[in-house]
């Protein structure tokens, strides 16, 4: 699913787990060391914890990333190159991802967005921003721009989840995001760890490290490729991702519960979705999901009034596999926001 429900390791094309596992590639040549491998980005301190964003490019306005769940920085490589050149982007890790110390939890997206405005405003990158969010991504950028406006400026979102978009569990099992939900209050976020947030002690035995990448992972360089072999390995990731998964269900049955159309004012906007959903029948025919992911894909158009979709003919992937489409969606949000018009 585009919010994975089973282990993301070695599965990225079947991140929306209805349209099967790819097959696997060996990767044998690079081998990953036992230590993190040097940063590309900073690590930005939040009282005692750090989290890393690189920042690449200049003029504004600066394009931000929030990556899709398990996804990290460096995924981004081909399209921060492209963008780098008439803008400034920033990706980064979110807490538990990568070179990013694990975070306070609950794993809300309020709680991802207030590290992620933090971290920007120490490292002095000035908003408004663009911001892009991919699958999972989606969902929590479309949430930061209800809490903080005033550092919003455009959004792109790519392939996004969307509320009531239904997933698959296993076993040829659905379920739609958001029915889930236990109505638990969200806590604020916080930046200090309290003592509640510590994580638990690291497993007694050290990950193994993967050997097989995805092929989708072919289309990075080489060095990218080699820092998936290491960024897969860490443990601290599956215990974010577990709270992430958790607390996601909230915010989607809030979001299903009220009209979301307008809440992003008059923002430049461009969804990008994939043409084909490529489903197999599961406890629904194929059909009807394909329909409910086009249905869902087509309401993120309505949040603002200054809105465009475009269709892709790619998967899933689109940093990886449509890395220049969506480079040009980018432009034209940026392009709009310096030139106050339309997309």
């Amino acid at each position: 699913m585009e919010i994975r429900m089973k282990d993301r390791r070695f599965s990225k094309s079947a991140i929306h787990g209805i349209t099967g596992i790819a097959s696997l590639l060996l990767c044998s040549l690079f081998a990953v060391a036992d230590s993190a491998p040097k940063p590309p980005g900073k690590l930005v301190d939040l009282g005692g914890r750090k989290l890393h964003v690189y920042c690449t490019g200049s003029g504004g306005p600066t394009v931000v990333v929030e990556n899709g769940l398990g996804d990290f920085s460096f995924d981004w490589i081909l399209v921060q190159t492209h963008v780098s050149r008439f803008a400034r982007i920033c990706t980064y890790d979110r807490a538990g991802y990568a070179w990013s110390d694990l975070g306070p939890m609950p794993r809300t997206f309020a709680q991802i967005n207030l590290e992620l405005r933090d971290a920007l405003a120490k490292l002095g990158e000035k908003g408004p921003f663009v911001l892009v969010g991919h699958s999972f991504g989606g969902p929590v950028v479309r949430n930061f721009a209800v809490i903080y406006p005033e550092h919003t400026a455009g959004m792109v979102l790519v392939d996004a989840a969307t509320e009531g978009l239904r997933v698959g569990i296993g076993k040829k099992k659905t379920i739609r995001l958001g029915e889930d939900a236990q109505n638990r209050e969200i806590p604020l976020p916080h930046e200090e760890m309290k003592s509640s947030d510590q994580p638990p002690a690291p497993p007694p035995e050290a990950v193994q490290a993967p050997t097989q990448l995805d092929p989708l992972y072919n289309r990075l360089p080489p060095q990218q490729q080699k820092l998936q072999l290491w960024a897969q390995s860490q443990w601290q990731i599956e215990y974010a991702e577990g709270s992430q998964r958790e607390w996601s269900s909230e915010y989607f049955a809030k979001l299903l519960a009220n009209p979301q159309s307008g809440n992003l004012g008059a923002i430049p906007l461009i969804v990008l979705t994939r043409a084909i959903g490529d489903y197999e029948d599961m406890d629904v025919p194929a059909t009807q999901l394909e329909q409910e992911r086009k249905d869902g894909q087509a309401h993120l158009i309505h949040l603002s009034t200054n809105s465009r979709q475009i269709i892709l003919h790619c998967g899933h992937n689109m940093e990886l596999e449509a890395p220049d489409d969506v480079s040009l969606a980018i432009l034209k949000v940026v392009e709009a926001v310096r030139h106050h018009q339309k997309v």
